[in-house]
């Protein structure tokens, strides 16, 4: 049985459908800070800075594998270091104990392109690098992969783990990246055909698609653990883009889309992460790959949310 933290999230919302499709619908117990409504089914609520109710949790459901997503993101983690704090650092480090003392099969640790910083290369950036995060969020994710490392060199847990870059989908708004641009702008460019970005115009970032990063953390999940040589994060990424290049591939689609830059501290933290992460490490030990480059994925997005929406594409050429 597969417990999956932080569900409510940007990719665990998504995540724990793909995971019931694959692994079979009763496999995944989806939990989060919030209550359960009466919709919801394999859910429970869970807080992962409460020690005992992952205990109970992990009893009451025979939970053999975490997939760990909760956690604080850039934006609101320095809004609110105090809160990133807990629920990242120690939130992780209650999940481990918690599969150490039961013995739990797997542990997936989704990080970040947070955990660089200035001192990053900022081009190809390699899995083993320099780490030195400039954000309470980038922080806690440095502290996480190394405790997952930890506890699999001290108790040989199986921790498992790969670097996001930016993630895009539809399927939610976003509300608390940095990166997140990349998929506000999208809504903005359906609905009024005008946005303004938080970013500068040039500020170029590593990005995913949505289905390439939830296939890439079932692959590592899935792989052969005698062929995993890192424990603390491989580096995976699609394609790299600026804000104005992003605008550029979605004017192209929606006539008269117009954009205004006016950076915020937003901006300064993403000046301290790398343009592009080599995912050589990923390709080479267990496969990674991706599908869409950033024609499908604008295209994609374009259709999806237009249809969510409701606006006919006639509209937006």
């Amino acid at each position: 049985m597969i417990l999956v933290t932080g569900s409510s999230g940007q990719i665990g919302t998504e995540l724990v459908p793909y995971l019931r499709e694959k692994y079979g619908k009763d496999s995944v117990i989806s939990s989060d800070i919030m209550e359960p409504t009466g919709t919801q089914t394999g859910y429970i609520r869970l807080d992962v800075t409460d020690r005992d109710s992952l205990d109970r949790a992990i009893e009451k459901y025979g939970i053999t594998d975490i997939f760990h997503l909760a956690g604080i993101l850039s934006a609101k983690g320095e809004k609110d270091p105090d809160l990133a704090y807990r629920v990242n650092l120690n939130g992780t480090y209650n999940v481990l104990e918690a599969a150490r003392r039961h013995s739990l099969d797997k542990v997936i640790i989704p990080s970040t392109i947070g955990v660089f910083g200035p001192e990053t290369p900022k081009r190809n950036v390699p899995s083993i690098t320099v780490l030195r995060p400039r954000t309470m969020y980038g922080v806690t994710k440095v502290a996480a992969e190394l405790l997952g490392q930890y506890y699999y060199e001290k108790f040989r847990l199986d921790v498992r783990s790969l670097r996001y870059p930016g993630i895009i989908s539809y399927m939610a708004e976003p509300t608390a990246g940095t990166t997140d641009y990349a998929v506000e702008i999208f809504y903005y460019a359906v609905r009024m055909k005008k946005y303004t970005c938080y970013l500068q115009k040039n500020r170029r970032l590593p990005m995913m698609y949505m289905p390439d990063a939830l296939r890439a953390l079932t692959d590592l999940y899935e792989a052969d653990s005698n062929k995993i040589s890192l424990r603390n994060g491989y580096n995976v990424q699609a394609y790299s883009f600026t804000p104005e290049e992003l605008y550029g591939k979605i004017a192209e689609r929606i006539n008269g889309f117009q954009i205004e830059y006016k950076p915020d501290y937003r901006d300064g933290i993403a000046a301290t992460w790398p343009e592009s992460i080599d995912s050589s490490d990923a390709i080479k030990e267990w496969g990674f790959r991706y599908d869409y480059d950033l024609d499908r994925t604008v295209d994609d997005m374009i259709d999806h949310i237009s249809e969510k929406l409701g606006v006919s594409r006639k509209h937006l050429v």
